[in-house]
């Protein structure tokens, strides 16, 4: 992933300097684990792990250009910690093959991954419910198909997102333990020259669990699951920016992004305050989608495995986590500092002339003693009269006789109170944040 998306602490999960640290620890847990079982020397296993050490560039230096020969980066990771340690370095990968090493430290790279992603979804639902929770009585239109609806608040509105966050964050714990999986199982599963015991040990001592049963690989289903995730995840960050994308346009003008001092909108255009924060996160999510197909279509390997995974997951692997942690601070930042306009709230609201109260008049009606479907007729065709003609929907209403002669002023105008409208508004935030 290039530098411009990349966060310093998830990027350097993804560095070739922690891969091969990683490599390390995983072939270290393996020669301690065959030592307790009395497969190796507990002498050589002691010596293997005091003579480990940091990997720095010069190790990845040399581990690249003995690879430029083997064209295998494992045989050429452990070829270069032979020579950095010793004979007793004979007795790593035992029994083991590179799939045993690869998808292990894999497993450990994405956990950590999720752990970042975690402490990134919770601080997006802070900043999410501090918005909720000022603007829980803020009113403003609701929209359905684009189109005024009936009232609402923008604190319901950011609620439903911190609520559908929350599911994200559960679905993301999820796949992080179904992820968390290690093997030493060897070349085609069978554990031919290891007992399971061993990778029973490698996988406690490294924090995961062993793969029940596995081929040479750990199945990709769990990988699968996992980039969906991550894509379900940008959904939802893409649901939010598109949001706050509308309620910027100029016609709208409800909330926009910060636009800070110095900021520039058009090289052309003096004038512009564009949406750019969530504009770049709706391109992000595009590509958190198209990680998760490329996750999918690595599910069905050849047999008991082939390679077509692999290119794939050093591309999606550290892209897929790097741009999800990016795009969830970035959104973390535009909910923190977005500006919100109560007054054009309002003004919105009632830019129809009292159209986004029809169904309380119907009801009223229907109340009242009028059948449901002349109720509907009798309101629906003030409503498009107001449309056609700008006049307030409440005065077409009072002038009508039909109404009148059901509804008395008082109750007429009791139907184009917000504040009845949005009467159990303290209530779903109770509800919805168990407070």
């Amino acid at each position: 992933m290039i530098s411009r998306y990349t966060r310093e602490e998830m990027g350097r999960i993804w560095t070739d300097l922690s891969r091969f640290q990683i490599w390390m620890d995983v072939e270290l847990a393996a020669v301690e684990a065959m030592a307790a079982e009395g497969l190796i020397p507990e002498e050589a296993a002691r010596k293997l792990r005091a003579s480990a050490w940091e990997i720095t560039d010069n190790d990845v230096g040399e581990i690249l250009k003995i690879e430029s020969v083997t064209r295998h980066d494992v045989i050429a990771f452990l070829t270069h910690m032979e020579r950095r340690m010793g004979p007793d370095a004979r007795y790593l990968h035992m029994g083991m093959t590179s799939s045993d090493v690869l998808d292990t430290a894999l497993a450990l790279q994405l956990k950590k991954s999720a752990d970042l992603l975690l402490a990134d979804v919770d601080e997006l639902r802070e900043a999410v419910r501090e918005q909720a929770e000022k603007h829980k009585n803020t009113p403003m239109v609701g929209r359905t198909h684009g189109i005024h609806a009936e009232p609402t608040t923008f604190g319901l509105i950011l609620a439903v997102w911190h609520q559908e966050l929350g599911r994200q964050r559960q679905r993301l714990e999820a796949a992080r333990e179904r992820i968390a999986v290690g093997k030493c199982s060897g070349a085609v599963g069978t554990f031919a020259h290891l007992p399971l015991s061993v990778e029973e040990q490698v996988c406690q001592r490294l924090g995961l669990s062993p793969e029940p049963v596995s081929n040479q690989v750990v199945q990709r289903d769990r990988h699968a699951e996992f980039f969906c995730v991550l894509a379900n995840l940008g959904a939802t960050i893409e649901k939010m920016a598109i949001n706050i994308r509308h309620f910027q346009r100029t016609e709208v003008r409800e909330v926009s992004e910060s636009f800070k001092k110095g900021q520039r909108g058009s090289s052309a255009m003096p004038h512009k305050k564009n949406p750019i924060g969530t504009e770049n996160l709706t391109g992000v999510a595009r590509l958190l989608r198209s990680y998760a197909v490329a996750a999918l279509e690595n599910v069905a390997l050849w047999h008991e495995r082939d390679i077509s995974h692999s290119s794939v997951e050093r591309v999606i692997g550290p892209d897929a986590t790097i741009l999800c942690d990016y795009a969830l601070a970035r959104m973390t930042r535009i909910v923190s500092g977005m500006v919100v306009d109560t007054g054009r709230m309002k003004h919105n609201l009632d830019l129809t002339g009292g159209l986004v109260y029809s169904q309380g008049v119907l009801l009223a009606l229907v109340r009242a003693g009028m059948e449901r479907e002349k109720a509907y007729e009798v309101v629906q065709k003030k409503a498009l009269e107001s449309w056609d003609t700008k006049k307030p929907l409440k005065d077409l209403l009072l002038g009508d006789q039909q109404v009148t002669g059901k509804l008395s002023k008082e109750d007429i105008e009791r139907c184009f109170d917000p504040a009845a409208v949005l009467k159990r508004t303290d209530e779903i935030f109770r509800r919805a944040f168990k407070s």
